[in-house]
């Protein structure tokens, strides 16, 4: 497919639903007044609007459709799993391809010990079941989160969540026992110097955190995204996750890694932990997990998930049609996709580069496989190139305050990413 743009956006039939929409839908919808797309299908990397006009999809539902817009393999599998067993509640019932699903998630995981699986429906609740967990299992009271980390809008992830001031705007008081702490930004260090920003992050916690404001031996766990997703897609030192683990290990916390956003594949690796050579204790994702179908989980050894029948449960967490999405998800994405991420994420990341040097708008690019951040040198500058885009038939998204995200599906061609590549850089020539 192509980008075919057939009408001014949003096109006559747009306009209607897009009208509807604002009477009957909730206004707290982050939808862009300068980027009004509605969707009629998709198919792969594009989908096209209710006028005809069809797009290059390089935000793929925040990261969700891990396998591309109706994915044939998925929609078998959902269609087939629909023929025989829709819903009947996994909290109270026993069924064959939810066991399975969480098999194959315990197996996945990093780290030799057994774990256990939790279900839920998004990312919120996979982090929601984590602190939960995290307390039952330690007796412990308080977290760390990071500051520009995003962990969900539910009360719990919310109150890790250090994004942007609106999502807590009128909701005073959240879960009391969160402090922050910051994110190690190489881009952003003073000396650029990769170990002095990691080595300040952990000297922070364990002289200013610990020593003032928490004492360690009543921390329960630590939530931290191995890249920072709606921060900014951050990465941070290759030494940091480690130097953290081993802080965890000193004062008996627990590592809880959010792959709600980086997981699934998307960094060239099922799990983005995975590069920095680091076994957390417990893992969230969902995203991409069922490409597409409302699916959460949680992932813990089998130490920690001692909980007790009833101390918590999800009545359509890992249910049937999602569960069976899940399988033929993981199984494309070990087949080919999570090769294709790391391939053509290097790729794109190559010629990001150079348009780095071409362009001096460009503060930094960043990234692993097909979860790649390119910082502007302003908002209003990011804003206007996300509008400029999308006007082309380029879908992209902003993240953090000055950044823009590529994370297109796993599925892209490099005739994609070339598209991609040259809408955007017809958007920087234009500034």
């Amino acid at each position: 497919m192509k980008i075919i743009l057939k009408t001014k956006i949003p096109g006559p039939k747009a306009k209607k639903i897009i009208a509807r929409d604002k009477q009957f839908v909730s206004p707290s919808y982050t939808r862009d007044p300068n980027c009004q797309l509605v969707v009629a299908s998709g198919k792969g990397a594009y989908v096209e609007d209710v006028d005809g006009n069809i797009f290059l999809d390089f935000c793929a539902g925040i990261a969700v459709n891990s396998t591309g817009h109706c994915h044939p393999r998925i929609v078998e599998a959902i269609q087939e799993q629909a023929k025989t067993l829709i819903h009947m509640s996994g909290t109270d019932f026993y069924y064959d391809v939810q066991s399975r699903l969480a098999e194959k998630l315990a197996n996945l995981a990093p780290g030799k010990e057994p774990k256990k699986v939790f279900f839920s429906n998004s990312g919120a609740e996979a982090i929601e079941a984590a602190l939960k967990l995290s307390r039952y299992a330690t007796g412990r009271k308080y977290f760390l989160a990071f500051y520009g980390s995003f962990h969900g809008r539910t009360y719990g992830a919310l109150s890790l969540t250090a994004s942007k001031t609106v999502q807590k705007h009128n909701f005073f008081p959240l879960v009391p026992g969160v402090v922050h702490i910051p994110y190690p930004n190489p881009s952003k260090h003073t000396s650029n110097n990769e170990n002095e920003c990691s080595e300040e992050v952990i000297d922070h916690i364990e002289k200013t955190v610990f020593k003032t404001l928490v004492p360690p031996e009543e921390v329960a766990a630590v939530f931290f995204e191995p890249i920072q997703g709606e921060g900014g897609y951050v990465v941070p030192p290759l030494k940091f996750p480690k130097e953290l683990k081993k802080l965890c290990e000193k004062y008996g916390i627990l590592l809880v890694t959010d792959e709600v956003q980086s997981g699934m594949g998307r960094t060239g690796k099922m799990f983005a932990i995975e590069h920095f050579g680091v076994v957390p204790d417990i893992i969230c994702v969902a995203k991409g997990i069922a490409s597409g179908l409302p699916l959460g989980a949680t992932i813990a050894r089998d130490s920690i998930m001692n909980w007790k029948p009833g101390s918590h449960a999800s009545t359509f967490g890992g249910n049937p049609i999602s569960s069976a999405a899940s399988l033929a998800t993981i199984e494309l994405l070990e087949q080919q996709l999570i090769k294709n991420a790391a391939q053509q994420g290097a790729y794109i990341l190559k010629k990001l580069g150079k348009l780095k040097e071409k362009f001096s708008i460009i503060v930094d690019v960043r990234g692993r496989g097909l979860m790649i951040g390119i910082e502007f040198i302003s908002t209003e500058l990011r804003n206007r190139i996300v509008t400029k885009a999308f006007h082309k038939g380029l879908v992209i998204l902003g993240c953090g305050t000055t950044t823009i995200r590529f994370c297109p599906s796993l599925v892209i061609t490099q005739e994609d990413a070339d598209c991609a590549l040259a809408v955007f850089e017809d958007c920087l020539s234009d500034e």
